[in-house]
């Protein structure tokens, strides 16, 4: 199993409005996540929008199959109004895995 770990940027005038709606799922919307192997996948989002997202998979580039369900670009029309990135790519496409340094186990 891989631990991944990403950065990803909210707007500033939508934090409140990202915490909202991270805490109340739509149902069926982790579905797609799952079962494209995403395990422990949680957000830890800091005060001024910095987003970090962990995630363990066997796999991270099969979140490829997430993105062709319809579950997934229904989220990212949910999703994209509140993220910032520099390059213009959307969030599912942003998320470069970080160079994982030490772990303690």
């Amino acid at each position: 199993m891989r631990r991944v770990c990403f950065l990803l940027k909210v707007r500033a005038d939508r934090l409140d409005a990202y915490r909202e709606r991270h805490a109340a799922v739509r149902p069926g919307t982790l579905d797609a996540p799952r079962a494209t192997g995403r395990h422990n996948d949680s957000l830890f989002l800091r005060e001024d929008g910095l987003l970090v997202g962990c995630l363990e998979t066997e796999d991270f580039a099969a979140r490829a199959g997430t993105a062709a369900t319809g579950v997934n670009a229904r989220r990212q029309a949910r999703t994209v109004p509140f993220s910032e990135s520099p390059d213009g790519a959307r969030p599912d496409e942003a998320r470069t895995p970080l160079t994982e340094v030490f772990h303690l186990s």
